[in-house]
Formats: C-alpha cells, structure tokens, sequence
C-alpha cells in the first residue's frame, strides 16, 4: 500500500509540475503593450481615413484636409481603386481589423494564456494584414505617386507588428520550431523596433528614388 501510494503521488506530481510551470511563465508585457498601441494608432488612422472618405463623399471636388501638396495627399489614395479593393472603403478594414490586436493585447496583461489554434489565427491575421500593406504601398508609391499621411501612419505599426507577432509565435511554439530556434526568437523579439527601422528605411529608398520625396519636404 505505501509503495502504490508513492507511486501514486509521484504520478500525480508529474501531472501538476508542468501545469504549475505554464502558469507561472511571464507574461509577454511588452509585446501585450505593443499591440495595445499599435492597435491604438492603427485604429486612429483608420478612423481618420474614415471621416475624410465620408467628407469627399458630401463634397464632391473637395479635398481631403490631410491633402498637403501633389505629393503628400489621401485624397488621391481615398478615391482611387485601390482604396475601395472590396467594394468598401480599405480604412473600415482597419476600424474592425484593429480590435484584434487591442484585446489580445489587453488579455495578455490580465494574464490569459492562448491556445496554438488561436494564435495561428491571429498570425495568419496579421500576416494578412502586413501582405496588404505592402500591396498599398506599392500602389502609393508606383502608380498613384503620392504618400497618403494617414496610410503611413498605418504602415508604421503594421510592419513592426508583423515582425512582433511572427517572433512571439515562434518563441511560444505555435509555429513548430527546435528549442534552440525558439530561445533565439526569444532574444530576436528585442531587435523587432531594429527590423522595422530597416524596412521602413527600404520603403523610404523606394520613394525617394521614385518620387523624389525629400525635395518635397526641403523646400
């Protein structure tokens, strides 16, 4: 009896240890924070396109109080194609779209812990969400010749929270990967600002060379 009961303990030890350990692993507070903001600024942005849309819809002919010169405009990004993709406006995306990030965020500081399935959706999400961007951008760049104030604003936190969340899904095994893989996404995580710094820098390049944008702001 006293062995069984050893053993039995021993068991149930084994069963509680590694559900004691995930509990009480540390809360990702600064990526928690980070889509917080990001949510925040994206969903402000998005906002703003919203009313200037709505704006140019009762004004025919106006112009956007974000159009600054030929250059520097939204007017232009609003009214064209390629801000209505869906048949909608692109900016509602981004007033629902936005949410996600700003209550997963908000979860994460109140300690809740996801399942794999969830964050893949979520990844997927984001990673939806960075393709289109980098589709916008193009479009900006290439074919409407002009930088949209209120969609740069968009860009700067998409792109960043693209890299966070690939990184974060990594380091917490909901894409499969070695340990060895996921301590070194544990330590990538601190050079995501460095990574989106570099691609903001490769867009900045690709505008100057096709719109000259910097004699725009020097004169």
């Amino acid at each position: 009896m006293h062995g069984r009961g050893l053993r039995r303990a021993i068991t149930r030890g084994a069963i509680i240890a590694p559900m004691t350990t995930r509990t009480r692993s540390p809360r990702p507070t600064l990526f928690a924070i980070w889509l917080i903001v990001a949510g925040i600024v994206g969903w402000f942005a998005a906002f703003e396109l919203t009313t200037e849309r709505f704006r140019l819809l009762e004004n025919p002919g106006a112009s956007a109080s974000c159009d600054i010169s030929l250059l520097v405009q939204c007017g232009k990004n609003l009214e064209s194609a390629q801000g209505a993709v869906f048949g909608f406006p692109n900016p509602i995306l981004g007033l629902t779209g936005w949410m996600a990030p700003i209550v997963v965020g908000a979860a994460l500081l109140a300690g809740a812990r996801f399942a794999r399935w969830f964050w893949l959706l979520f990844g997927v999400g984001v990673t939806a969400a960075f393709a289109f961007v980098l589709w916008l951008i193009t479009q900006s760049i290439f074919v409407l010749a002009t930088l949209c104030p209120w969609c740069m604003v968009t860009w700067s936190v998409t792109i960043p929270t693209f890299f966070a969340v690939i990184v974060h899904l990594v380091r917490e095994g909901a894409i499969p990967a070695s340990a060895a893989v996921r301590r070194k996404a544990d330590g990538l995580i601190a050079w995501t600002p460095l990574m989106a710094i570099v691609a903001f820098a490769v867009v900045g390049v690709i505008a100057q060379v096709r719109l000259d944008w910097i004699s725009e702001f020097t004169r």
